[in-house]
Parts: structure tokens; sequence; C-alpha cells
């Protein structure tokens, strides 16, 4: 007797997804690997841009240039930094942002090495705009990245931790530059931050996932232009991409000149100015410790105007020209102040184009740092013409109207 034709199988059960707990240890766990990834890149860029500015009097001397000259060399790392922004982001977001780091990285090594090696001041310029063209494809393309992986809820908290390893950089960069160049002289120090860099480069190239990286695509400049064209339409941009260039000019213009006036008072030299400029980035590390409660008790508003109002106080200490010492309390307060303003504005551009974000932050980081370009000639200028405390309180006047400004606008201006 024939046997009945076995029925069909039943189809096998969908797999269980994953318990919420495990999803979210493992969302946890990438985002935390991302930003210790980023914190080494970032560390690396940053420790090599500041390391220069206690320098400015030695290097003055050994390469028997004026000071107010050789402090134009932040100007030569902060120029090509900005103007490399409208290049990288359209390739970060075609490439891939985290090839892109990794490569610049290598750049940014191999430049900081030639600097240890030359003894022409115009080399060493040359050399400059290219670290500084290098070291703009990493914080603005991290900075971008971050918003790509990142929910927005928690995205400020992230970009705060983030902060603390650019900070740590902007920190070591500069003190570390102002003590140990007695010991190894000032080519020893570009020798040490071109290591830096290259372990930067390594932990970029070793530690993203790239699986999570969307596939790489051919860069297209003119959709590129056409993005910034409709970026720069929005109301909201505009208002954050002027708020940084001004920002830039009133803070960070006195930076390179800080160690040629504290020589000049007959205070010390290098060492003590590593130590001043130091006292920013630990106002900034003072923010990025205290970012979660500043944000429950003060909101965007009330950060922006405590911010501006915080930095004019501490430049107009600046201006009275008092102790290094003093300097130091003041650029504490002048750090503090400054990411209260500077983070809120990062985190609002990273929303203002959800789709082209390595964008939106690329002409962010091209308005900033065309004004710090700009900010250390305009103070050169205004410290021989108006005198220390004139020149600061200025920018005192504008950094407290930028905060006040900005609260309204951007609590009134939509994005569209």
């Amino acid at each position: 007797m024939a046997m009945p034709a076995p029925g069909p199988r039943p189809a096998p059960a969908p797999p269980r997804p994953p318990p919420a707990r495990i999803t979210d240890l493992k969302a946890e766990f990438s985002t935390t690997r991302l930003i210790v990834i980023l914190a080494f890149a970032g560390f690396a860029s940053t420790f090599a841009g500041r390391s220069i500015e206690p320098l400015v009097g030695v290097l003055a001397r050994d390469l028997q240039s004026d000071p107010h000259t050789v402090a134009l060399l932040s100007t030569a790392f902060a120029l090509p930094y900005a103007l490399i922004q409208p290049i990288l982001g359209p390739v970060g977001d075609a490439l891939g942002k985290e090839r892109i780091i990794a490569i610049c990285l290598g750049i940014l090594t191999l430049a900081l090495a030639a600097c240890a090696l030359t003894t022409s001041l115009d080399t060493l310029f040359v050399l400059r705009m290219i670290a500084g063209g290098s070291a703009g494809g990493v914080v603005p393309l991290a900075l971008a990245l971050m918003g790509d992986r990142i929910p927005i809820e928690r995205r400020q908290v992230a970009i705060g931790r983030f902060l603390v390893a650019v900070i740590l950089g902007q920190l070591s960069g500069s003190t570390f530059a102002g003590l140990i160049e007695g010991a190894i002289g000032w080519a020893g120090v570009f020798a040490i931050t071109a290591a830096v860099a290259a372990l930067g480069c390594g932990a970029a190239l070793l530690g993203f996932d790239r699986r999570a990286a969307a596939p790489a695509r051919r860069p297209d400049f003119r959709t590129a232009v056409a993005r910034y064209r409709t970026i720069v339409g929005n109301p909201r941009a505009r208002i954050l991409f002027g708020a940084v260039f001004i920002e830039a000019i009133a803070v960070f213009g006195i930076f390179p000149h800080l160690a040629p006036l504290i020589e000049a008072r007959g205070e010390g030299g290098a060492r003590e100015a590593g130590l001043a400029l130091a006292g920013f980035a630990a106002g900034g590390l003072l923010y990025a410790f205290s970012v979660g409660l500043l944000l429950r008790f003060l909101g965007l508003s009330r950060m922006l105007i405590g911010g501006g109002l915080i930095c004019a106080g501490a430049l107009v200490t600046l201006g009275l020209a008092g102790t290094w010492q003093l300097d130091c309390a003041a650029l504490v307060a002048l750090g503090l102040g400054f990411y209260m303003l500077h983070n809120t504005f990062q985190v609002q551009v990273t929303e203002v184009a959800p789709t082209a974000r390595a964008s939106a932050v690329a002409l962010h980081a091209f308005s900033f740092f065309c004004g710090q370009a700009l900010g250390v000639a305009i103070l050169g200028g205004a410290l021989r013409g108006l005198g220390q405390l004139t020149a600061l309180s200025l920018c005192a006047v504008v950094i407290a109207g930028l905060g006040l400004v900005t609260a309204r606008r951007l609590a009134t201006t939509p994005s569209r």
C-alpha cells in the first residue's frame, strides 16, 4: 500500500530578538568604542596644534625673527585647517569619515616629523600649513561621525566626553612644550608631537568598526556645492557659522601673543607661558566634567549667556597684565566660558543638515578656524596700536554680546 506523501515541513520559527538589555549593552559598547578611538585621534590633532604657542619667544630668538611674525605660525596652522574643510566635508561623506581621519593623521605625522628637522622659518611655515590642513580632517569629521552614530538625546554628553580628549591634547600640548623645551629644544618638541600623531593614526587604522561604515562612493563635488548652498540657506546655520567665526577672533587671538607678553614683563618664558596656557584647557575639562549638570540647570539660552559673560570677565583680567599666575586663573575661566558657548554651537550644527553632517560640520570648522587665523593678526595689530587692556576689553565686549545675541536668535530661529 502506498504511503501518503509527507506534507510540507513547517517553517522554522523566526529567531528570537535579543533581549532589550543585551541590545542596549551592545549599543553602549559600540558608542564607547567609537568615542575612545576618536579621542585618540582628537588628542593627537590638538596636541600638535597647541604645542607651538609657548615656543614663540624661543623660535623668534633661535630663528632670528620678530615674535609677532613667529606668532603667525598659529595662523599658518589654522588657515589651511579652515580652507580644507569645504573639500574634506564631501570627501568624508563619500569615502567614509573613518578612512579620511586615518589618512589625515598619517599626513600630520609626516609633516610634524619634518618640522623637527628644519632650521628655516620659511620651511617651518610651509610645514605648519601642511600640518594644519591635515589636522583639519580629524576633529570636524569626528564630530560628524558622532552625529551619524549617536542619537541626539545622548549626543551633547557624548561630544562632551570626546572633548575631554581634545582638551587634554590642548592642555598637554601647551604645557608639555613649555616645560620640556629647555631640556630637548623645540625640535625635540616637534619630534614628540609627531610620535603622538603616529599613535593616533594607528588607533584610527586599527580601531574603527568598518562594518558600521556606509559603503564608499565617488565624491560628487557638484552635488557638494549644491549641498553647501542649501546648508548656508538655512537661517539657523548662518547664525551658528557667524557665531563661531566671531567667537574664535575674540577668544583665540591672544594665545600665540601671550608668551612674548609674559617674557616682556620679565616673568619668564616658554615654561611660564605653557603653564598659563594650560589654564584654558583646565577650564575646558571643568566644563566637560560638569556638562550634564550645566545642561540640566541652565538650558541652551542661559548656557550661551553665561558662557559669554564668563569669557568677557576672563579677557578683561588678561588685559590687566598681572602675573602669569593671574593669567592662568583667567584662562581657566576663559576655557570654561568658551566651551559653554562652543559645545552648544557644535551640537546645534550637527542637526542643521542630518543627511550631510560632515558638510555642515566642515562649514562650521571653516568659519571657526578662519576666525582663529584672522584673530591672531587682528590682536597682534591691536596690541601694538591700542595696548593690552584696551584690545582685550574690546574682545570682552564682543564675546559678551555674542552670548546674548545667539541665545535670543537660536531660541527664535527655526531651521528652515
